[in-house]
């Protein structure tokens, strides 16, 4: 697996020259680290620096992606995780770090490292202990899930595929316009292994509820997502609001799984700026 990448070295001395607090963020299946520029630009205005990793040894273009979809494929949640870690190891300030998706399930792990200042989970995938299976989670990752072989494979979605999964409250016109800019392949082995969470006591899809280094946790949940829906979102948010460090969750009306991309981007990331502000 490759280490740090030039693109990743260069945010990371840009952050740290500037001495302001940096903010990781962190995509989930299907995007690039692309998905999250106009996050960073808000969050740089706002006197943060953005840092957006990738997972490891993936394409940094689009084009490359969809040229190479097999590059994506068989990284798992520990390598990546491990990898994101490496990054933020690099940087001189504690980071605020967020993710949307697997990029939620990987933000709250990285906080449970004790890496992270603040951390937003965006519709993020379950960790063991977290039981809800809603009919539309099950239907969003069967192009995945139907066949074993898809755990060494990398995995594309289909236009409908993906208008199920992500776009159910778009128009069809923004679905086909951000399929087409955003999507590219994804490791099969990922989505599965946040699916047999429950089934497999070595997972790497866990964290510690309890941690009380974990630091203040947001999670968001669009409420018409139908690969994360509500009841997954708040079953992650029970488990943990116990946690010693505050522990909130918000609902974001009539808003799919491409909350983070979509027409109405800027609302979610002004939510998730507001909460970082009253801790970093």
């Amino acid at each position: 697996m490759a280490t740090i990448t030039q693109r990743e070295t260069e945010q990371v001395d840009r952050a740290n020259a500037t001495g302001k607090t940096p903010v990781v963020f962190i995509h989930g299946l299907w995007l690039l680290p692309s998905s999250w520029d106009r996050w960073a630009q808000v969050f740089e205005e706002a006197g943060y620096a953005g840092v957006t990793p990738s997972w490891p040894d993936d394409p940094e273009t689009i084009e490359e992606a969809r040229a190479k979809p097999a590059a994506f494929a068989n990284k798992t949640l520990g390598q990546i995780a491990d990898h994101t870690a490496e990054v933020i190891g690099q940087l001189s300030n504690k980071p605020a770090v967020m993710g949307h998706s697997t990029g939620g399930l990987l933000a709250q792990m990285i906080a449970d490292r004790g890496l992270s200042a603040a951390t937003v989970a965006i519709d993020p995938g379950p960790f063991r202990g977290v039981l809800p299976l809603p009919v539309s989670a099950l239907r969003s990752a069967g192009p995945v899930l139907a066949n074993p072989l898809n755990r060494g494979r990398a995995v594309t979605l289909t236009l409908e595929q993906f208008k199920y999964g992500w776009a159910n409250a778009l128009s069809d016109e923004e679905a086909r316009e951000l399929y087409e800019t955003y999507h590219v392949a994804a490791p099969g082995v990922a989505l599965m292994q946040m699916a047999n969470a429950n089934l497999n006591p070595w997972t790497e899809a866990k964290l510690d509820p309890d941690n009380p280094d974990r630091g203040p946790l947001l999670i968001i949940d669009g409420e018409k997502d139908h690969t994360v829906p509500w009841a997954i979102a708040n079953a992650s948010y029970k488990r943990q609001r116990r946690n010693a460090a505050v522990t909130e969750i918000v609902k974001i009306p009539n808003r799919g799984h491409s909350l983070t991309i979509d027409s109405g981007w800027r609302e979610v990331a002004d939510t998730a700026l507001a909460f970082v502000k009253r801790f970093v």
